[in-house]
Formats: C-alpha cells, sequence, structure tokens
C-alpha cells in the first residue's frame, strides 16, 4: 500500500534503488539506463521509476536534500516496499588535499554532526558504515579513467555552516569529502538489515577553488561514478 510519502504499490519497486538527491536527476538516470521506465510515486515532486537494467529489475528515485528527508525514504523502502539495497549517487565537497575535482569517492563510513543516529542504542555512538560487499562490488568495477578513493566522508546537517577549524580537523583525520546524507542512510540500513553505499562524483573543493566544475561538466563526470553505483545495485 501507499504510504504518506510514496504513492506506490508494495511491490513497485525493485530491491535495488539507485537514489541520488535531485528527484530530476532520478528522472534523467531512469530514462538514461532503464528498459520501459515506469514512473511508480511522484508525492510532493519526489519521483521514482522502477524499470529492467541488462534484464534485471532496478528503481530509481530521489531523496531531497539532508539526513531529514533521505531518512524518510530510505525508512518507508527499506520497512514497506521490500527494498533491499539502496545506493546513493551524487555529490560532495573535497576536503582531503588527495581528493581533487571530478574524482570518484566511495564511502566506507561517515562521521557526522547530525543527532540523527545518536538515540539508535543508548551510551553508543554508532558507526555509521557502508555494506562491505557493495562497496567491493563497485571498487571491482572502476576503471581507470577517473581516479577513486575510498574512505570517510562527513554528513553534515548545516550546507553553510560549520565550526571553525572544523574542516581541517577533518582533514588532518583523513576525511575526504562533505555531505549532507550519508550518515542517516547508513544508520537506516542497519536497523533494518539491508544494505546501502554512497558512491559520490567531487563537485568543488573546500580548501582549493582554483577549478569548480560546470553544470554541463558535472553531468558528464557523474557517469563515472553511476557506473560504480549500478554495480553494487546489482551485485
Amino acid at each position: 500500500m501507499p504510504t504518506a510519502h510514496i504513492n506506490a504499490e508494495s511491490t513497485d519497486f525493485a530491491p535495488a534503488v539507485l537514489m541520488p538527491g535531485d528527484p530530476k536527476r532520478a528522472q534523467r538516470i531512469a530514462e538514461q539506463l532503464l528498459d520501459s521506465p515506469k514512473k511508480v510515486t511522484d508525492v510532493r515532486g519526489m519521483l521514482g521509476f522502477t524499470g529492467t537494467y541488462q534484464g534485471q529489475p532496478l528503481s530509481v528515485m530521489g531523496s531531497g536534500m539532508g539526513q531529514p528527508s533521505i531518512g524518510i525514504y530510505a525508512n518507508e523502502l527499506y520497512k514497506f516496499f521490500g527494498v533491499q539495497r539502496i545506493i546513493r549517487v551524487g555529490t560532495c565537497g573535497g576536503i582531503s588535499a588527495d581528493v581533487h575535482v571530478g574524482d570518484i569517492v566511495l564511502a566506507a563510513g561517515a562521521h557526522t554532526d547530525s543527532n540523527f543516529n545518536q538515540a539508535r542504542i543508548p551510551g553508543i555512538y554508532f558507526s555509521a558504515i557502508a555494506s562491505a560487499n557493495l562497496l567491493i562490488a563497485a571498487a571491482a568495477a572502476h576503471t581507470n579513467e577517473t581516479p577513486l578513493h575510498i574512505g570517510t566522508i562527513v554528513s553534515r546537517d548545516h550546507f553553510y555552516a560549520s565550526t571553525p577549524g572544523q574542516n581541517e580537523g577533518l582533514a588532518d583525520y583523513g576525511v575526504l569529502g562533505v555531505e549532507m546524507e550519508t550518515a542517516a542512510l547508513y544508520g537506516i540500513a542497519a536497523q533494518y538489515h539491508t544494505e546501502a553505499l554512497t558512491v559520490l562524483t567531487v563537485s568543488d573543493h573546500l580548501f582549493d577553488d582554483t577549478y569548480e566544475m560546470t553544470a554541463s561538466e558535472r553531468e558528464s563526470t557523474f557517469q563515472g561514478a553511476l557506473k560504480l553505483a549500478v554495480a553494487a545495485a546489482l551485485v
């Protein structure tokens, strides 16, 4: 049955869902990748599609921005629609000096300044980590066209605000990049004993503003990350 935020039937989603933040990007991915994509949800403009890719069922759905937003959709997909794997595919700002604009990041784990996961296990600081088999599958699909980094990222609640010196501290600890969703996604996947992975394209860099991708470059570079996300989805 439809939920408050997804107006699909219980069998409308494939076991694996690719999840960009932008619902319009979800539509473009569905039209690009899927055979006979069918729109299965559009509540509040958050578009979701299901079709097949190389004969296997696959869904694509937007998440919106931030941990509360992806938290709503991931919860409902895992709990009510039989989804087993969600692969977030999006962008991040680079933090590590080893990361450059256009590189691909596989988020093995996600630090956060959010309280989203704090109440999960009283007295425990929950570790938000990727599903190992999805991480391995995505890494194995990588070719040498675009540099790949595997490590930790940070999921922030605030896009514009940060504590002075915090980003420098994260860089000192080898954090690769910053975005706004992954820690919540990994926590929810653990809650439901399901799987999740985040695959990111570095769209800008917090400590190096010499180059930022244009909108068209961002779309074309995004294809390398999408290939790894599909490999993880169909593992």
